[in-house]
């Protein structure tokens, strides 16, 4: 599977339910993302596609080494700001 269509399966988890909520931010283990893949290993290079593609969808992957992240966006815009009052 190309990473494009990877990208849009993840998509497609992030807006159903299960897990005791309707939709939303989840992980997923490599055993699961390789299996998405169909193929029994993801190379870093892989891994770097997958993610732009879910960039490009608005999504981010975040590799926590055994387990990836798959967040929106948007989760991001109501985040606290550093700003120059830290420095001082």
């Amino acid at each position: 599977m190309e990473a494009e269509q990877i990208a849009e399966k993840l998509v497609e988890f992030y807006q159903k339910p299960f897990g005791g909520k309707t939709m939303g931010r989840y992980r997923i283990t490599m055993k699961y993302m390789c299996r998405i893949a169909g193929c029994r290993r993801l190379f870093p290079d892989a891994i770097q596609k997958i993610s732009q593609e879910l960039y490009q969808l608005g999504y981010i992957l975040i590799d926590m080494e055994s387990y990836f992240v798959i967040i929106s966006h948007k989760t991001f815009t109501n985040y606290r700001r550093v700003n120059d009052s830290l420095f001082l």
